[in-house]
């Protein structure tokens, strides 16, 4: 019998896929940068049948390459070398509440917005939020430990698993914290998992902390003039307001998501936006989110601004903010997904805006971002008139600048989407020597046959 023949004998035939389309479809995520090459994509749906595949895996000296939605921007997912792709989809069952524990027990390819959607339904949140909620999923966003558009106020993925389950490398199923809210005994092999991009375990279920719902949350968009004005917003909003969201955005931004659909906030323009989100239970919150405004205007950090009448222009205004990254999707844009400490977001962006005008003046550069916890995402836009393997040298060199701004100011080349392939031969820019030796030696512990999303985040 030969691989592919004994992959459809432990699954079934219509769950191992071979076809051209298919391995195009899930061989790739969302940064287009490689061409898929798969062996095969299997469909497993129980634990069982996962830990199967890794033991048939280890058997054929072949790499597993986890896929879940497919919505990170580093690489992560992208199977370009005969890997066998082991997307979650199937498993996506939601397996229990605990009013008690407030937690949700999930598979990993539960999509991020059911997750959202259950909690909703015991009215509960689950926080961690962000544009790809209606298409990434659970065990992705684990794995990289995502984080989204409001981490000023809830954090990582990281805050909100209280369990795990995890395949590793032999096929051995890890239960790692059982949902316990406190223990300790020694190493928290969950906190390591999470962010680990799939090279140390497969995570196949979750168990999600859920929190209350904001009070009466409001939304507010804000013309700022200068970026130092931007941070001045975000000193005087956050002693105001008890604040949901922080985000950013340049009008080059703006300009993209109104020709794909927006609507436009109010007239005139401006270099820079806020968009931010606040709770408001009752009248003495509106009248200090009003006073704010005011001050704000009085001292020329703020333009013209609008206040969300209704829940519809409240999802309108965050569509300005959420609908960037679909509206440059069609340019081939190059994404840097950085973070700094908030104080030296200013002079980070002034630096890079003077290296971009300097070194790449023909490339359109759209900036936004969580810049309430120091997080920017950079996108270069691809000339029209240039080949795509020419822009992807350029942007080589851009990231290779990009880098040495971030080392002078202390900050990351990945805030929240991973390294995968992407970001992976920058990762000593971050990572002391003494750290990458240690992660290493880990990965060798999980996986001692090499075979869990070989070539991302770590060379071999």
């Amino acid at each position: 019998m030969d691989a592919i023949a004994e992959l459809a004998a432990l699954l079934s035939v219509d769950r191992v896929l071979t076809g051209d389309a298919d391995l195009a479809h899930y061989g790739r995520d969302w940064t287009r940068w490689w061409t898929p090459a798969p062996l095969a994509v299997a469909l497993p749906e129980s634990i069982a049948e996962v830990q199967a595949l890794v033991r048939w895996a280890v058997g054929h000296k072949v790499a597993i390459v986890p896929s879940g939605g497919r919505t990170g921007l580093s690489g992560g997912a992208v199977a370009a070398h005969g890997e066998l792709v082991v997307s979650f989809e199937r498993m996506h069952r939601i397996l229990g509440f605990d009013p008690l524990d407030r937690t949700l027990t999930v598979e990993a390819g539960v999509v991020t917005e059911a997750v959202q959607n259950a909690a909703r339904e015991h009215g509960l949140i689950y926080p961690v939020d962000f544009g790809s909620r209606g298409s990434s999923q659970i065990g992705g966003n684990v794995a990289t430990n995502a984080g989204g558009i409001r981490v000023i106020r809830y954090g990582m993925t990281r805050a909100w698993v209280s369990g795990l389950k995890v395949v590793t490398g032999t096929g051995e199923l890890l239960d790692l914290n059982r949902g316990l809210a406190k223990n300790a005994t020694g190493y928290d092999l969950r906190h390591l998992m999470i962010g680990s991009e799939g090279t140390l375990g497969l995570i196949v279920e979750a168990t999600l902390q859920l929190t209350d719902p904001p009070r009466d949350p409001q939304v507010m968009l804000l013309a700022v003039p200068a970026l130092d004005a931007v941070m001045q917003l975000l000193t005087l909003m956050r002693e105001r307001l008890s604040l949901v969201a922080f985000e950013f955005f340049t009008d080059k931004a703006l300009v993209h998501v109104l020709a794909y659909g927006g609507k436009r906030p109010f007239e005139g323009n401006s270099p820079f936006y806020v968009l931010l989100e606040y709770e408001n239970p009752d009248a003495n919150t509106e009248a200090a989110a009003l006073a704010a405004f005011e001050q704000a205007m009085q001292q020329g950090w703020v333009t013209d601004g609008v206040m969300a009448q209704s829940q519809t222009q409240a999802a309108e205004l965050w569509r300005l903010r959420e609908g960037i990254t679909e509206s440059i999707a069609q340019y081939t844009p190059y994404k840097n997904d950085v973070s700094v400490r908030i104080s030296k977001v200013p002079a980070f962006l002034a630096d890079m805006d003077a290296l971009f005008a300097r070194e790449y003046p023909d490339f359109e550069v759209i900036w936004f971002g969580h810049v309430g916890d120091g997080n920017l995402h950079i996108s270069v836009l691809k000339p029209d008139a240039m080949a795509k393997a020419d822009f992807e040298r350029a942007c080589e060199r851009v990231t290779g600048h990009l880098c040495d701004v971030l080392e002078r100011h202390g900050g990351s080349i990945s805030a929240e989407h991973g390294v995968g392939l992407l970001k992976k031969p920058y990762l000593s820019r971050v990572r002391s020597e003494g750290e990458i030796v240690l992660m290493r030696q880990l990965k060798r512990v999980f996986d001692p046959h090499g075979i869990l999303n070989p070539g991302k985040l770590l060379d071999a």
